[in-house]
């Protein structure tokens, strides 16, 4: 299943030839719930196993138009991981400080820990993304940057950092019912921003970065997946399937500790 998802390679990517309302035959969330529950307990199992061992990190890098639930996915997919070995990062526009190092900066440094989950709403491709889409750099800087990122994730997975990348796609449709929702309703206020209309205006403009940016950094060891994500239920089950396989590729194990258990008791006995 996961295989129709997974961008395995360097190779042009359509995002059109992906439905985002699919939800691979799959009927409804009454028919996935059983499976959701066992996949989020051994999600909390893989954690303790990676918090323990401290062999290797685990970033769930997550991308998407805005209103593709990226807040959402990481609130209903990762919340009961245990908050001791996980951590969520999200990133704005670069502070003034930020803007003074290199594009890479600000994401490197929070990139998780041997021991770690870490999940990034949004992500250093924001820095070709829609540095692009608004003309702030050109094709040559377009292309530098996005050869600098697929070496950096490189050496994050040679320093035993999985990098698993998540694209969350939806339709200009969708986003739009959305927007009107959060104008409707009070709860969701807040989070209209009326930059989110104007960059609408770019939709085609950001399709087209988003899909060299999979054709120039997706590889083998660092796929892509395409999530469909107008059903927020199949949303969320696809990237829990996608991270717990991910992390189950780790073989993770608890730690053999050299301990002879009778001898402490013995000697607590002895003192006694």
């Amino acid at each position: 299943m996961l295989n129709h998802y997974r961008l395995n390679k360097r190779e042009t990517v359509r995002l059109s030839s992906f439905d985002p309302e699919d939800t691979a035959s799959i009927g409804s969330k009454d028919d996935i719930r059983e499976e959701f529950e066992r996949l989020k307990e051994e999600l909390q199992d893989e954690q303790e196993k990676l918090f323990a061992s401290k062999t290797n990190g685990v970033l769930v890098l997550f991308q998407g138009m805005d209103c593709s639930g990226k807040d959402g996915v990481i609130k209903k997919v990762l919340a009961n991981l245990n908050p001791q070995g996980f951590r969520a990062e999200s990133f704005k526009k670069p502070t003034t400080d930020e803007a003074a190092h290199d594009f890479l900066w600000r994401t490197h440094k929070v990139t998780p820990a041997k021991g770690y989950l870490t999940s990034f709403n949004r992500s250093y491709y924001e820095d070709v993304l829609i540095t692009r889409v608004h003309g702030l750099i050109d094709e040559r800087e377009v292309k530098s940057r996005l050869k600098h990122i697929r070496h950096f994730e490189k050496l994050l997975q040679g320093s035993g950092i999985a990098v698993i990348k998540i694209f969350l796609h939806i339709s200009r449709d969708f986003q739009l019912n959305k927007i009107k929702d959060r104008l409707e309703n009070p709860e969701k206020l807040w989070k209209f921003d009326p930059t989110d209309l104007e960059e609408r205006r770019y939709w085609n403009d950001y399709q087209q970065a988003y899909e060299d940016a999979f054709a120039a950094t997706g590889t083998k060891d660092c796929p892509w997946h395409i999530v469909p994500a107008n059903n927020r239920w199949f949303r969320d089950y696809l990237v829990l399937k996608i991270i717990v396989k991910a992390v189950r590729d780790l073989k993770l194990s608890y730690p053999k500790v050299d301990l002879d258990a009778s001898s402490l008791f013995n000697l607590e006995e002895t003192q006694n």
